[in-house]
């Protein structure tokens, strides 16, 4: 790599090949991989990187790695090093986009067995997670905490009001529609939480009555379709607020979030749709007017007659993945004189999915 220093102190680094790369002296000087800077045992920063002068300079750069700067400060770099920095970037996920066409095959699948096995079973699973925004687990235990086999393989589960793993399957006095024989329509999980869970582990104990198929639609296929055809209502769903809440005896949970949610680079990053515990607030009718002809606009994308809708059956042994951020799952309704529909549910928080992603696949 070829060294040079700028007018205005900044270090340009230039490759075989490739375009020279800037680098800003306090980018430069908060990573430098020196005892003074990071702690060698644990990778922290020891320096207080808002203390470093805002006009600091790199004011010597030479081939054997040794860097100065305006403040006296100097060390040197480890052979590779700075081309290492200079590629690592945040993970982009590489996201599939789907509806109600795709094949089967095509499903990220495994066996339990075979996950416990194999760390690299697990990373291609996580992967396909990644990609599709849901996964099938085949083989776990038919007991009512046999989804915890799999769940324990990423991290602990997420505890809500509801305990850890919870039963979802028709009771009397249902506290919630979930727990009815109803059809469910496309939804994401507990809006009204904060932070929401990121992942919804559906796990299938007995599935023998007369409908209860599961059905997921691509929530974020579904904003990028709105975005193109109506950019307009997608733009008002990413800027309006509504209140989602969830009141029993036990618990009230109340957040406030859009239904469409942008990260600032103008990407999609997470879908809150539930109709059941959705209320906008007063806001003056014209905002209204434009918030309902939005959302009734993304309902006609999602709603379960639409080709973006999925439909399968999961089978006792079964466990279904979910991202909670991006998939809209529901159920068609089932009849409980022709047999039980009994699945038991826990939830992953984003954060443990994606560390055990990056650690079984680091590149």
């Amino acid at each position: 790599m070829d060294l040079t220093i700028t007018a205005q102190g900044l270090l340009q680094v230039a490759g075989a090949g490739d375009a020279p790369v800037l680098l800003h002296p306090i980018w430069l000087r908060e990573r430098l991989p020196d005892a003074a800077v990071l702690d060698p045992q644990t990778g922290q920063r020891l320096e207080e990187a808002a203390e470093t002068p805002t006009d600091l300079r790199v004011t010597a750069a030479a081939h054997d790695g040794t860097i100065a700067f305006s403040d006296g400060f100097a060390t040197r770099l480890p052979a590779g090093w700075l081309a290492g920095a200079i590629a690592v970037q945040p993970h982009q996920a590489q996201h599939v986009h789907w509806d109600g066409t795709l094949d089967a095959a095509r499903f990220p699948c495994a066996d339990l067995a075979d996950l416990r096995a194999r760390p690299a079973a697990l990373g291609a699973l996580l992967a396909g997670l990644d990609a599709y925004g849901f996964a099938i687990v085949r083989g776990v235990p038919i007991e009512p905490d046999g989804g915890l086999a799999f769940a324990d393989l990423i991290g602990p589960i997420r505890m809500t009001n509801w305990g850890g793993m919870a039963d979802v399957k028709a009771i009397p006095n249902a506290y919630d529609l979930t727990m009815t024989p109803r059809h469910l329509e496309p939804h994401s999980d507990n809006p009204y939480r904060d932070p929401v869970p990121g992942y919804i582990l559906l796990h299938c104990l007995q599935n023998d009555a007369d409908g209860g198929d599961s059905t997921l639609v691509d929530g974020f296929h579904a904003a990028a379709m709105l975005r193109s055809i109506d950019p307009a209502a997608f733009d008002t769903l990413t800027r309006t607020d509504v209140t989602f809440r969830y009141h029993d005896d036990s618990a009230f949970l109340e957040h406030q979030a859009p239904l469409i949610e942008r990260n600032a680079a103008g990407d999609v990053v997470q879908i809150r749709y539930n109709n059941r515990t959705e209320m906008v607030g007063r806001l003056p009718v014209d905002q209204l007017d434009a918030y309902y002809a939005a959302r009734a606009a993304f309902w006609k994308l999602i709603a379960p007659v639409s080709p973006l809708t999925l439909q399968f059956r999961l089978q006792p042994g079964e466990l279904l993945v979910m991202d909670n951020y991006r998939l809209l799952h529901g159920r068609t309704g089932y009849t409980l004189a022709t047999g039980s529909r009994h699945m038991r549910q826990c939830y992953l928080d984003r954060d443990m999915v994606g560390s055990k992603r990056r650690l079984l696949q680091p590149a």
